[in-house]
C-alpha cells in the first residue's frame, strides 16, 4: 500500500503531511484511516508542544477520492443495490470515520496550524477548518463540493464553520459548492493569514507556541474549543441522520451520474411538508 501520512516530530513540532501526492492528497479509506492513526498518535506523544498539519504536492487535499463516486456511477448503470453502514452509527467515540478524520486535531491537546496550498476542497477544506489556526498560499482554491455529489458536509466542522462565518456566506457556498480563492476565504474568516510559504510561516509560528507555557497553551485551546464543541455530538449525530436520508436515494445518484456524464442533472421534486 502507497504511504498516505508522513510524521516528523523536531524541537517539540510534529510536522504531518499528507504525502498522496499523485491523488492531490484525496480521500480514500486508507488515508482516513491514516489520518485517524496520526492523530492518534499524536495524542499520547510525549514532550509535543505544537502539529503542523500539510500537503505534499500540488494540493492540501482535493477531497474525497473520485474512485468513491465512480464505484457509485457503476453500481447505479448496473442495477446493482447500494449497500452501505449508516453514517449515523458511531464507530469512533461519538463520531463516524469521515467525521474523525477532521475532528480528531480538535481533540489533541496541543494547537494544531494547517497549511494550505493549490486545492483544499470537499472533504479536504473540512479537516482543514478542524485545526486551530489556519494559513493558505496565496491564490489557494477553497470549496464546500459536497453539494456536487449531491451531499451535505458531514465531516465534524460545520459547527466551527458556523462560528466564524455568516450564516447566508455559509449556506451560499454549501449549496453551490462554487470556488473560493484564500483571499475571500480570509475574508469570510475561515484564514488565519494569507503567506507565499504557509508550510514555513506555520513552522515558525510553532517554534513561537511551543517557546510559551505549555500549560497555558493547551488551556488556551480548550478555552477557546469547548464553547464551540458543547454540544458536538449532537451536531456530529445532525449531519449523519441528514446524509443517511440523502445517500443512496434517486437523486444524490443523479447528481453523480450528472458529473459523471458531464450533462445537466434532472432531479426530482421534492414533496412539501404540506402534502
Amino acid at each position: 500500500m502507497q504511504e498516505r501520512v508522513d510524521i516528523t516530530i523536531e524541537n517539540q513540532i510534529a510536522h504531518v503531511r499528507m504525502v498522496r501526492s499523485d491523488k492531490m492528497n484525496a480521500l480514500d479509506n486508507d488515508m482516513m484511516k491514516a489520518l485517524i492513526a496520526a492523530g492518534e498518535r499524536l495524542k499520547d506523544e510525549a514532550g509535543l508542544r505544537a502539529i503542523v498539519l500539510s500537503g505534499e504536492g500540488r494540493a492540501f487535499c482535493a477531497g474525497l477520492d473520485m474512485g468513491n463516486f465512480s464505484a457509485t456511477a457503476d453500481k447505479a448503470d448496473s442495477g446493482e443495490k447500494l449497500t452501505r453502514k449508516p453514517l449515523a452509527e458511531r464507530t469512533h467515540g461519538q463520531a463516524n470515520m469521515p467525521q474523525k478524520v477532521a475532528c480528531i486535531w480538535r481533540e489533541i491537546g496541543v494547537p494544531v496550524i494547517a497549511a494550505a496550498h493549490g486545492f483544499t476542497l470537499g472533504g479536504g477544506f473540512q479537516i482543514f477548518m478542524g485545526a486551530d489556526i489556519r494559513f493558505a498560499a496565496p491564490g489557494t482554491k477553497f470549496s464546500i463540493m459536497e453539494i456536487k455529489w449531491g451531499l451535505v458536509p458531514d465531516m465534524g466542522t460545520t459547527h466551527v464553520m458556523a462560528r466564524l462565518a455568516r450564516e447566508d456566506i455559509l449556506k451560499e457556498l454549501a449549496m453551490t459548492g462554487r470556488i473560493f480563492e484564500a483571499d475571500e476565504a480570509l475574508d469570510i474568516g475561515f484564514l488565519t493569514r494569507i503567506h507565499d510559504d504557509p508550510v514555513a510561516h506555520a513552522l515558525d509560528v510553532a517554534q513561537q507556541i511551543a517557546a510559551r507555557n505549555p500549560e497555558a497553551i493547551r488551556g488556551i485551546k480548550r478555552l477557546y474549543n469547548e464553547p464551540a464543541d458543547r454540544h458536538l455530538p449532537e451536531t456530529l449525530m445532525l449531519e449523519s441522520e441528514i446524509q443517511d436520508e440523502i445517500i443512496g436515494g434517486p437523486n444524490q445518484i443523479e447528481a453523480v451520474m450528472a458529473e459523471m456524464e458531464k450533462r445537466e442533472a434532472r432531479f426530482d421534486d421534492v414533496a412539501s411538508a404540506a402534502e
